[in-house]
């Protein structure tokens, strides 16, 4: 019999609709059904490309006998972390509290009718093993004890509530602390103590692409000049792009890699990851004009419209790390199948260039394709020329993007999310703006439009959609993501109504969401469902920090639109977590990045007259790595500027170049701009910088 999950819009919760379990979506429902029974509360979250989330799945909830244990014991509730991230944050932070380990998914949490948790953990499997209990034991065990100790657990779910209190932005200090230059070095420290010289990225495994430091490795390279933070960042994403985490096969990339060389990763795939990555490679090309970050770039756009986009227009949320009930089984391969596909000549270039002449590297019998050797070595051990070599090569991989897409595919979460939507819109804007592709910018477009027609209802933000149904008040991300995607999308296509639609979004955070006694922004509006904790993030995470993407957006939209109250409120954010800052600056790398735009004012360059005049602007502009500016072009038809973009018109195309609220004389022609932009304070100004590195793969 159906539990009451086949009714939601997430597919994660969907997959539970045929439980034996009694579940309840998060509700009133549930928690009334907690308070007049007297049972405590299992909550389950998880989302659906998790691998160990299907394997308890499969394990415990599909299991008739411990299905019954749970439906007697407790008051089940599933959660999905993608729609309810507000429900996960609490408690992944109460979970590290009771067992001082780090969280994860499937997260299992046992609580109070009243919300408070007293134990939890996260996978358990369903029978003793991996030095874990079975999970029907846990559930009898948990459940005696509660009966026994109801006081105790009462007392002890207080005190967990309690301690929330006290967690947040630290507070101030008496003393001084180190100035913004102090903090971004500092920062620096930190990130190259941790940096992994060999493989990029941190050292150990597994391995996250950790795109918050890569972005403020390449703005610190614009800002200083610094090859060193150049090099971090780009041998992060050389190495990232030759692994296994990168697709090399359908392009995009999964979430993590298992070891420290990225060969092997876990193998669902994340909009958010990719939306931020495809930035990040689109800005590292526009300094190093590497190949391999064109190419990543490429790939990973069609991935993305390919797979991911609907034909509504918004784009989905994952893939999963499983087919046909295996993590992987839909990307790996057999070097005699391989084989069977290609030509000889074929196969020898492919079985050098992705290693399938090595010992296999997925769990002993199976390859999963990395770059393993480059191009020029395999012709030249072959004895053919490279631009030989790379036909072979692409052929190869087409004929095994072919024969893949005829096997049984991951599951792919459709919803629509809000947040991870800009992130990917972003992303795509800035790729199309970087490599002149209008058909990048039109997906983008399609995705802004369709985020504007189903999920911006009334003034209010909605945060999730499928099948005709937008529903959940959205996030602090949500907003703050949103913003930063329509200044990307006006940088990239400028439209009035852009604009006017970022001042909506603006308002709506500053009314809804921040805190105008302390500062900062709560994750969650004050009209929001009440949970035992309100939290104001500031670290960054998979994502990037809700409240760095505020500050740094609404910053920048101060000098769009001449309105001080966004960049007050970006200062006092930024005011707020300078105390976290000044402890352990490099994991809050975009708030730090809104400090140093803080410090020293966006530059914004506009050029204004008839769009077809855009052209040769363009070429100068869009392929150039300028972090800390503002370029739009803002045609002459467009109507109802605020007045920074209001510029007067004249027979041809001009150019002011601003920092903060204050412009230079306009530049007629674009010889005069390319003259005049090295000696204006936009560091890192590169239209055409050749490699900085070695040999490309």
């Amino acid at each position: 019999m159906p539990n009451r999950l086949a009714g939601e819009t997430s597919p994660y919760l969907r997959q539970h609709a045929a439980n034996p379990v009694d579940w309840y979506p998060w509700g009133e429902e549930a928690l009334a059904a907690a308070r007049s029974s007297g049972k405590p509360i299992l909550l389950s979250v998880g989302y659906s490309a998790c691998h160990w989330c299907h394997v308890m799945a499969h394990e415990s909830f599909e299991n008739p006998r411990i299905a019954q244990v749970m439906n007697d014991l407790f008051v089940n509730v599933k959660v999905d972390r993608e729609e309810r991230p507000d429900i996960d944050q609490v408690y992944q932070l109460a979970q590290q509290m009771l067992t001082q380990r780090a969280g994860g998914w499937p997260l299992t949490m046992f609580l109070t009718p009243d919300q408070a948790p007293f134990f939890g953990g996260t996978y358990f499997p369903d029978s003793a093993r991996y030095g874990m209990p079975g999970f029907e034991e846990v559930l009898k065990r948990v459940r005696g004890y509660y009966d026994a100790n109801r006081g105790e657990v009462s007392a002890f779910g207080a005190r967990i509530v309690e301690a929330f209190e006290r967690i947040g932005p630290l507070a101030p200090t008496d003393s001084a602390g180190a100035s913004e230059d102090e903090l971004l070095e500092a920062a620096e420290n930190e990130l190259a103590a941790a940096f992994d010289g060999v493989n990029g990225g941190f050292r150990g495994a597994p391995k996250f692409p950790h795109s918050e430091t890569i972005e403020f490795s390449l703005r610190r390279f614009a800002a200083t000049g610094d090859r060193t933070s150049l090099g971090r960042a780009t041998l992060t994403l050389r190495r990232m792009a030759m692994g296994g985490i990168y697709d090399q096969v359908g392009g995009g990339f999964s979430r993590y890699s298992v070891d420290a060389e990225w060969a092997i990763p876990h193998f669902e795939k994340m909009l958010y990851d990719n939306g931020w990555l495809l930035r990040l490679y689109a800005d590292a090309w526009c300094v190093t004009r590497e190949p391999l970050f064109e190419k990543v770039v490429r790939e990973t756009a069609a991935w993305a419209m390919r797979e991911m986009q609907s034909p509504e227009g918004g784009y989905y949320s994952s893939l999963d790390a499983d087919s046909e009930g295996e993590e992987g089984r839909f990307y790996v391969w057999d070097a005699d199948e391989v084989r069977g596909l290609l030509s000889n000549d074929e196969y020898e270039v492919a079985s050098r260039a992705f290693g399938l002449d090595r010992a296999p590297n997925f769990e002993g019998k199976h390859w999963h394709l990395v770059l393993a050797a480059p191009l020029g070595e395999i012709a030249h051990e072959l004895v053919i020329d490279e631009g030989t070599a790379a036909t072979l090569l692409d052929s190869a991989r087409h004929k095994l993007f072919e024969a893949r897409a005829r096997r049984v595919r991951p599951g792919l979460d459709d919803k629509v999310l809000t947040s991870w939507n800009a992130l990917m819109i972003a992303g795509m804007a800035r790729a199309a703006r970087v490599f002149g592709r209008d058909d990048w910018l039109a997906s983008a477009r399609s995705a802004l439009d369709f985020i504007r027609a189903k999920l911006w209802n009334g003034g209010r933000l909605l945060a999730t959609y499928k099948d005709g149904r937008a529903h959940l008040d959205a996030y602090l991300d949500d907003h703050a993501f949103l913003l930063a995607a329509l200044l990307e999308m006006m940088q990239a296509d400028f439209r009035g109504e852009d604009i006017a639609w970022a001042r909506e979004i603006a308002d709506a955070l500053l009314a809804r969401f921040e805190d105008r006694a302390e500062g900062g922004f709560f994750f969650t509006a004050h009209d929001h469902e009440s949970l035992i904790h309100r939290p104001k993030p500031g670290p960054d995470n998979a994502t990037p920090s809700g409240n760095g993407v505020a500050a740094l957006a609404l910053n920048r939209l101060a000098f769009l639109t001449g309105d001080p109250r966004y960049a007050e409120s970006a200062r006092r954010t930024v005011a707020l977590f300078m105390p976290s800052m000044q402890q352990r600056p490099s994991s809050l790398c975009t708030l730090l990045m809104a400090m140093a735009e803080q410090e020293e004012p966006p530059g914004t360059l506009i050029v204004r007259g008839a769009a077809s005049d855009f052209g040769p602007w363009r070429e100068l502009l869009d392929e150039a790595y300028l972090p800390a500016t503002m370029t739009l072009f803002v045609p002459a038809t467009a109507a109802g500027l605020p007045e920074p973009l209001a510029k007067p018109l004249a027979q041809e195309a001009q150019a002011w170049v601003c920092e903060g609220m204050t412009c230079l004389a306009p530049i007629g022609n674009v010889e005069e701009l390319r003259a005049a932009l090295p000696s204006l304070t936009m560091p890192g100004f590169s239209p055409s910088t050749p490699s900085l590195e070695g040999a490309n793969p």
